[in-house]
């Protein structure tokens, strides 16, 4: 070995004695939970509820930091810029990690690779909904709709390259079919137009639209989930009708790329556990929330599918990001 190389893994073993040290002494004093939305947001309440119970097991506070704006990246953008010390972590999610680095312009972060995964929390998937009085009361009567009207049904969504566009762009691709594309300025208003039969149909959170759909101002055609939720056995999935359809979103915690693994561990150990409250999981499963305990390398996999499978979906419609 040359003099040279002694001194190289000399640095590597220091980085690493000085990274255990970091471990070992972790946390000193209060954390950051960057939440990249307005206070009432899922992640808002993943980082209060979550940050409360991690705070209690690590000795230290975990205080909620809402930085709203931009689709989540402000928020994020400030999280991937933070010290890499394990003080500042953040709520990521679908929307801000998978899709908008495909359809905004600018996105001052690499999804991939400006952060390191702690931890996924929870995951909840969109329902394909319809107009109450639509001629098709399934997903299998609205696809040979589809197919039989092509160009004639209209799709609402939460804007022009939004989640929602590319879960019906998915959807599209997977059946093959033409539609007219109505983006709204938010899911709200495109739910109010689909009860007044403005527009067709659409995909939207299951959590929000499923109390219109229990009062019949909505007919719900499907779940986009690979299989029947738990919660919910009697909802059929659009997979039953298009096998291997799921489109839904994720929300999870994730730290500077290069805080130090120890940490990670211990941040993931502890959000873990917090999930695994009894207490917890009946708050967040009463939202209609499937959650999750896994490893830092699962959301890791999981984000990378994700990115993959929606920017091909934005390449194949030629999306021009704005």
């Amino acid at each position: 070995m040359t003099h040279t190389s002694r001194i190289i893994w000399a640095l590597i073993a220091c980085v690493g004695l000085i990274s255990t040290a970091l471990a070992q002494n972790y946390p000193a004093r209060a954390i950051r939970i960057i939440v990249p939305q307005a206070p009432g947001d899922p992640c808002d309440t993943f980082a209060r509820m979550l940050g409360q119970y991690m705070g209690e097991r690590l000795g230290q506070n975990l205080v909620a930091d809402n930085r709203p704006g931009a689709g989540g990246t402000i928020g994020l953008t400030l999280a991937a810029n933070a010290p890499a010390d394990g003080y500042t972590f953040a709520c990521g999610q679908g929307g801000n990690l998978s899709v908008i680095p495909h359809t905004m312009k600018n996105v001052p972060y690499d999804a991939l690779k400006d952060f390191a995964p702690i931890a996924l929390i929870a995951t909840n998937y969109l329902a394909l909904v319809a107009y109450p009085g639509a001629p098709y009361k399934t997903t299998g009567e609205f696809v040979k709709y589809l197919k039989a009207n092509p160009g004639k049904v209209t799709f609402g969504s939460n804007g022009e390259g939004a989640f929602l566009h590319m879960a019906a762009e998915l959807f599209r691709s997977a059946v093959g079919f033409d539609y007219v594309h109505v983006p709204y300025k938010g899911a709200v208003p495109m739910a109010q137009d689909i009860m007044a039969g403005r527009v067709d149909a659409a995909f939207s959170s299951f959590t929000g639209i499923f109390p219109f759909v229990q009062s019949g101002r909505v007919r719900l055609l499907g779940i986009a989930k690979a299989t029947r939720a738990p919660n919910y056995p009697d909802l059929p999935t659009v997979a039953e009708t298009v096998p291997g359809f799921e489109s839904g979103g994720w929300f999870g915690f994730v730290a500077p790329a290069k805080v130090p693994k120890e940490i990670i561990t211990i941040l993931n150990r502890e959000a873990n556990a917090a999930m695994k409250r009894p207490d917890v999981r009946a708050k967040l499963e009463a939202l209609g929330l499937d959650l999750w305990t896994e490893s830092p390398e699962y959301l890791r996999d999981l984000m990378k599918s994700e990115y993959e499978k929606y920017g091909k979906v934005a390449r194949d419609i030629k999306l021009v990001p704005k």
